[in-house]
Parts: structure tokens; sequence; C-alpha cells
């Protein structure tokens, strides 16, 4: 199925990714539009396993092989059609430059639709520049000026989109000033309790998990409608974390806004609110 106007890039392609999209793909014209899309920018496809849905209401599936001349060129595609749902079969870990260091999830949490990213002690202020670009979505850097609270997620834990507890003093005049700007409600916790990783905590939902001993945090939560949650994890603290830092979470933050194009919901996007 690849077209005239693709035929020199199938062949000199050297930059291959599959891709898959699912959902109402077919009545939706969802998979014309990804495959006009490759075409229109330079590259091939070739459909290497498709199922259509019997009723109407069942979902159809495509894997599809796409092609191009060189990476930039690949990516740039990619960038283009997952607009469309159609995202690549393999994962790969997060690639910046040599010598610009990210420390991943403990210092980047979503807050909404914006990335906070820690930067200073553990992560460089530079890689946020090739996060965004990677994600697609607005990155704030915070200044953490303190080394006790070495990442992100020592001094600052979202809740839900607009709601956020945090540590002040681990953060520059300039990062304070910014949360509560883009934040619509901070809670902030005492000099005691951020001692005691209080932001280091674990939200499933409404019920929030801490360190033993955040009574002043577990009031404002449950003034909030959270359930809070103490564990007695004193002997993690003596070694720099708390909840969050025993924990790998492979679903997203709770607080975490995704934001779809109304195409990729239609398709059935795995991280849309119809799955």
């Amino acid at each position: 199925m690849t077209t005239l106007a693709t035929a020199a890039a199938e062949r000199a392609g050297v930059a291959v990714e599959d891709v898959e999209v699912r959902g109402h793909i077919i009545d939706s014209l969802i998979l014309p539009k990804i495959l006009d899309c490759i075409s229109a920018s330079g590259a091939a496809f070739r459909i290497k396993e498709m199922s259509i849905g019997q009723a109407r209401s069942d979902p159809s599936y495509a894997l599809i092989e796409v092609r191009a001349t060189d990476d930039e060129t690949l990516e740039r595609v990619l960038a283009q059609i997952a607009d469309h749902g159609a995202v690549p079969t393999a994962t790969q870990d997060c690639r910046l430059r040599p010598g610009l260091f990210f420390e991943r999830a403990g210092d980047a949490l979503f807050c909404g639709e914006t990335l906070f990213a820690g930067y200073r002690i553990r992560s460089h202020i530079r890689g946020y520049e090739e996060i965004a670009d990677l994600l697609h979505c607005r990155v704030i850097p915070l200044e953490l000026v303190d080394p006790r609270y070495y990442h992100l997620d020592t001094c600052f834990c979202p809740l839900a989109p607009g709601l956020a507890v945090y540590y002040p003093r681990a953060f520059d005049v300039y990062g304070q000033r910014v949360l509560r700007e883009l934040i619509d409600e901070l809670i902030p916790v005492s000099d005691a309790e951020a001692a005691s990783f209080a932001c280091n905590a674990v939200v499933v939902g409404r019920t929030v998990v801490t360190h033993a001993g955040c009574p002043e945090l577990h009031r404002e939560l449950r003034a909030r409608g959270f359930t809070p949650w103490a564990a007695p994890l004193s002997e993690f603290v003596k070694a720099g974390g708390a909840a969050k830092c025993l924990t790998l979470r492979l679903d997203g933050e709770a607080a975490a806004g995704w934001r779809l194009a109304p195409t990729a919901v239609a398709a059935g996007h795995p991280f849309s609110s119809t799955h």
C-alpha cells in the first residue's frame, strides 16, 4: 500500500518504526489520515497487520511500519501521526545529549497539563528543553536550593490538577512565585514535617500515603476530602526518601492532566478517557 510519492523513501529508507492504532479508525477516517500524513511527509508505510471490527461497536486495529530516509524525518512523522492516535509499539528511555543529567520521575512531576521539573542538585536545567520537545508539553524548571531536598519529589507533591503539597524553603524565590502563579492551591508543610519527607507521598485517587508523624499535613488533607494514611518509614527516611521513593508508578501520577487531540480520543488512544 505504498504510494508512488513515497516509493523513493521506501527504497532508500534506513529509519524504521512500527506504530499501532486502534479504535473506530475506519468510519472516523483516522486510518486514511495517518497514511496520508506519512505519505505527505516524504516517508513510506506498509500495513503489517489489520483487523476490522465486525459490529459497529467493535474496534479495529492496524499495525503499520513507517519508513523514512533518516531519523529526523522519522521523528517528525511519528510526532505528526501521534496526534491521530498512532503510537510506537516499542518503548524507549528518554535520551538526552551526553553530559545532560535527568533524574526522571524524581525530578519531573505533572500537575495538570504542566510538567514541573527540579534542577541544580541532580538534574541539569538544559536537559528540560529537550524534555519539552520530546513530550510536547510545557515544562517549568524549578531550582532546588536545599541539598536535603535533592529531588523535586522530596519537596513537592501534586495531589490533583491545580492542587499540590510543597515545602517552600526548598525552592528559590522565583520557584516559589511560579508555583503560586501556576497552581491554584498550594498546601505548605512545616519545617519539621518536611524533614520527615512529608512531600514524598504516594497519591492514589483521594488516598495519600505519607511517612508517620505528619499530623499537620494529614489535617490539611482531610479538610480537602483526602484520606491520609501514615506508614512507619523512619529507616528509609534515613536514606533520604519516604513513601514515593519506595514505589514505581506505571499508570502516571494522579494529578497529571493528559491532554489529547480529539482525533486521538476517537482512535481509542490508550490514555483517552474512554478506556
